[in-house]
This record gives C-alpha cells, sequence and structure tokens, in this order.
C-alpha cells in the first residue's frame, strides 16, 4: 500500500500541530493538579494559640468572727505578720531593704517607694527603728528588713 497521499504537508502539520497541543494541555492540567511544593526554607510555620490573659475575679469576702485567744487590741490599720505594707515618704529614694534589722547591717536592694510586700517576721527593734521581715509578693528574692517608719499599711490584694 502506498501511504505517500496520506503523507502530504497538511496532514504532518496537521498532526505535530495536533500533538503540540495535546502536550500543552497535559503539561497544564499536570501542573494545576499536582500538589505545590513548599521551598525548603529551613523551618516550619508554626501555628500561632492565643491564650487570654487571666481575669481578676474578686474573692468572696470573709465574714470575721472573733477569737477569745486572739489578742483584742488587733487594729487592721497597723502593721501585723502577713499584712500587707508600702515603701512610704522616701520622697522617691526608695527604701534600703537590709540582711538583718539595724543600720548597721548589709543593703540587700532598694525597694521602690509605693512597691508593695508581704510582712513575714518582726518586731525586732534596734538603731531606733522598729523593723519588719517583708517578701515581695512577686518574687520570693526580693526580701529583708525594713523600717516601720516609711512603710504603710495597705489592704491585702
Amino acid at each position: 500500500m502506498d501511504m505517500r497521499p496520506y503523507l502530504n504537508r497538511f496532514v504532518i502539520t496537521g498532526s505535530l500541530v495536533f500533538a503540540g497541543v495535546l502536550i500543552l494541555v497535559t503539561l497544564a492540567l499536570i501542573g494545576w493538579t499536582s500538589p505545590r511544593l513548599s521551598p525548603d526554607v529551613g523551618f516550619a510555620p508554626a501555628d500561632l494559640t492565643m491564650i487570654p490573659a487571666p481575669t481578676h475575679t474578686l474573692a468572696a469576702t470573709a465574714t470575721p468572727t472573733l477569737d477569745p485567744l486572739a489578742s483584742p487590741t488587733f487594729d487592721p490599720e497597723t502593721i501585723h505578720i502577713e499584712g500587707y505594707v508600702q515603701i512610704n515618704g522616701t520622697g522617691g529614694d526608695g527604701l534600703r531593704i537590709r540582711s538583718a534589722p539595724g543600720l548597721g547591717s548589709e543593703t540587700v536592694f532598694r525597694g521602690e517607694e509605693a512597691e508593695v510586700f508581704l510582712v513575714k517576721d518582726g518586731p525586732r527593734e534596734t538603731d531606733g527603728y522598729i523593723w519588719w521581715y517583708l517578701v515581695a509578693s512577686y518574687d520570693d528574692t526580693r526580701a529583708g528588713w525594713a523600717a516601720s517608719e516609711f512603710l504603710a499599711v495597705v489592704p491585702s490584694p
């Protein structure tokens, strides 16, 4: 059989164009349907989870009861153990918190004006001052003795 009449330039050109179109369609479909590969950047993206800050809720107020063994002269306006005090009256200079009661003991740190502390021990009278052992409620390393002259009682948080 002679194939020359079927192999003219129109048939060959049409076949090549048709094959080219099929190749382009195939490549386009492969490109659109294949998953995208992310470039290797050395880290993986992280999901961010927002956790809301805790809110302050008021605690139930305890009803005070009289303890017959307790001292009848307890005054909430005076400094007492487990009470809170605030540095006051330093004129913004702060207060030297010391390692032991007394003016001659080593200064551990300087408490800032209006800083609040929890009273853990005392009173001790030395060098003409009454001293109380204070601990910062937010940092146990901020602890030491302070003269009561520069402390003011504040309500519990």
